[in-house]
This record gives C-alpha cells, sequence and structure tokens, in this order.
C-alpha cells in the first residue's frame, strides 16, 4: 500500500478552499484567549430552522434511528412523523450541538486556546421537527479554579413563533 500524499489531503470543492483560507486568514489576525474575549453579560443568539433533513445529517453519524424523530420518508421527504407527543420531535441534544455556533462570535478574531469542559442540559418540552428556534447565549461567570481560568454560559433555546421555552443548558469554557 503506498503512502497518501498530504496534497491529495487537501479541500477539492471551492467552497472547502475558500472556508480553510478564511480560517487560516482569522488564525492571522490578532486572536486572544477566550476569557479576555468575552465580558459577563455578553449576549448573542441566532436562528434555527430544524429541517427533517438536519435532523437526518445529526442522526445518520450517531446511529440513533428512533422513529420517533422521522419527518421525512424516502420518496415522500416530509411527513408529520409520530412520537407520544404527536408528531416528529427532534432528538433532545441537537439544539445543544449548535451552542457552540452561537457562543463564539464570528465577527471577532478566533479564540485561541478554548475548551468546552461542562454543560447541564435540561429539556423542557419536546422540539417539533420543522420549528424555528432561537439559541441564546449569555456569559454569567468568570472564574479560576485550579489556577485555570473558566468562563460560564447560560443557554436558553425558544420558539421563534410561539416563545416556547423548549431547553436550558449551562456551560463552561476553559481558556487557556
Amino acid at each position: 500500500m503506498s503512502a497518501v500524499k498530504s496534497a491529495t489531503l487537501v479541500p477539492q470543492s471551492s467552497v472547502q478552499k475558500a472556508q480553510t483560507r478564511d480560517f487560516i486568514e482569522g488564525l492571522e489576525q490578532d486572536s486572544k484567549p477566550y476569557w479576555d474575549m468575552v465580558e459577563i453579560g455578553d449576549e448573542l443568539s441566532r436562528e434555527l430552522h430544524i429541517t427533517p433533513e438536519l435532523v437526518i445529517l445529526y442522526l445518520d453519524p450517531v446511529e440513533d434511528y428512533n422513529p420517533w424523530y422521522e419527518g421525512w420518508r424516502m420518496n415522500t421527504w416530509h411527513i408529520e412523523g409520530e412520537s407520544p407527543f404527536g408528531g416528529a420531535i427532534v432528538p433532545p441534544l441537537l439544539v445543544s450541538h449548535f451552542v457552540l455556533s452561537v457562543q463564539f462570535d464570528h465577527t471577532k478574531p478566533f479564540a485561541i486556546g478554548s475548551i468546552h469542559t461542562f454543560h447541564d442540559s435540561e429539556m423542557l418540552e419536546p422540539i417539533p421537527v420543522g420549528a424555528t428556534v432561537r439559541i441564546t447565549t449569555r456569559a454569567i461567570d468568570k472564574f479560576e479554579k485550579r489556577g485555570r481560568r473558566y468562563v460560564r454560559h447560560s443557554v436558553e433555546v425558544e420558539d421563534v413563533a410561539t416563545g416556547t421555552l423548549y431547553f436550558r443548558e449551562t456551560r463552561d469554557i476553559l481558556s487557556l
């Protein structure tokens, strides 16, 4: 078997090449530790439309084929689905997966040396597949433990249309 040449590992699509270039240029900016980039009270939020396709993209890699989450069918696509809560619901931790895309301010240089070290999730209501939610993160504390610096965030996920609070989470980021 021949060795893999590093040139074959370069992103192949123009989108991948542009994303890689943007990421590297971001590293060349004035990066700071996450601790220095966040102040207590900083709040960020974004909306996320949870389509059946997004649910599939989340579930397929972890092979979680629970029929409660199926809001699609081959050659039919979007269907209501069935769960004990009515129609198809979103896997409980799918929204937690998207918190980091909200938590880091993409308008600032890339934060160096940050590690997600803790989260405590509370699922309050099932999220129906097809809902549009607002994910809001708020920096609520900065503390040191054993000589390391942490930033604590509170997270809320609510329905954009109804205001239903679906999910809460507390998470800590270790900042080097």
